[in-house]
């Protein structure tokens, strides 16, 4: 797929799932429990033992509803090798110019951690798709809002605080998207993967809804 086209696709579900484990067989079976609730994106992080093996593994799935892509990156040494094993777009806590253009360079959508309205000015003019407000729990639904008076153009996707209380209203005050993590796979901790899926269907659901 083009750059323009996994964008579009993670937008249009709108949900992201940050996915975090103590292994490459967990990770794996936790990513395929979102996906199977409806979630496009994965963002695999590498803060997961075996990171690359993980996105290795995904992307091998032929037929696959979903997008696979790498979270915290943090240097472009490790988007490179993200890239390499078949990572579709990056996804950092902060905003690395290197790491911006190599995505660049080879046509990867890169979601760059941001704040202040500076740091998402500076995203937006490097070129960055999606600017991933972090920690959305400081920031909150309305600050989302307050963005978009003076920079009605920047796509904003909170991560951090979303959950299914609040999800809706994220997306009311203009999130194009949410990420989330714990709150979305704590089930898998005691192996109910099942329950993953579930509320994984539930986000889907309520970001459609709240788009209507």
């Amino acid at each position: 797929m083009k750059k323009n086209e996994i964008v579009n696709k993670l937008l249009d579900c709108g949900v992201i799932a940050v996915i975090r484990g103590s292994s490459v067989e967990e990770a794996v079976k936790l990513s395929k429990a979102c996906a199977d609730g409806g979630i496009v994106g994965l963002e695999v992080t590498f803060t997961v033992p075996g990171a690359k093996e993980v996105i290795e593994a995904l992307v091998k799935e032929k037929g696959a509803s979903y997008i696979v892509g790498a979270g915290t990156v943090l240097d472009a040494a490790t988007a490179r090798i993200a890239i390499l094993a078949g990572a579709q777009f990056v996804v950092s806590p902060n905003f690395d110019k290197d790491v911006c253009e190599l995505c660049n360079l080879y046509q990867v959508p890169y979601m760059a951690g941001v704040f202040t309205i500076n740091e998402i000015v500076a995203a937006l003019k490097a070129g960055v798709e999606v600017c991933k407000i972090f920690p959305g729990s400081l920031a909150g639904p309305d600050y989302i809002k307050a963005i978009h008076g003076p920079l009605p153009q920047a796509n904003c996707m909170p991560t951090g605080g979303v959950d299914l209380n609040n999800v809706q209203e994220w997306i009311k005050k203009g999130a194009v998207a949410v990420g989330t993590g714990s709150n979305l796979t704590a089930p898998a901790k005691t192996g109910d993967y099942a329950k993953v899926t579930e509320l994984a269907k539930q986000y889907v659901a309520l970001v459609a809804e709240a788009r209507k």
